[in-house]
């Protein structure tokens, strides 16, 4: 078979930050909420987003680390378990500007 030369694009190519996100979040409502126990509150996520492996920890170095290592191409979208973001800045009721 002869070489078109194409570079093979990473997900972080293929997708829009939207879509990456869409597909992220979609993985986790999918595979990952199905599998996890009380106990895995508040615990970090690092999904692929286009194949759904995952690996899950207590930091996001960790876990990033873990899933890449099985999936050199991964798409690592990263949850906090029972939260709607990894971090937050800023304190209650205040407002940053």
């Amino acid at each position: 078979m002869e070489s078109t030369g194409a570079k093979a694009t990473s997900p972080y190519e293929r997708h829009t930050m939207e879509e990456f996100a869409r597909l992220g979040d979609d993985a986790y409502d999918r595979v990952v909420r199905p599998t996890l126990r009380p106990e895995d509150e508040g615990r970090i996520v690092a999904i692929d987003i286009e194949s759904g492996d995952f690996e899950i920890g207590d930091d996001e170095v960790t876990v990033a680390d873990r899933l890449v290592e099985r999936r050199p191409d991964a798409g690592v979208w990263l949850v906090r378990v029972g939260r709607r973001y990894v971090h937050r800045f800023g304190g209650r009721g205040h407002v940053v500007r």
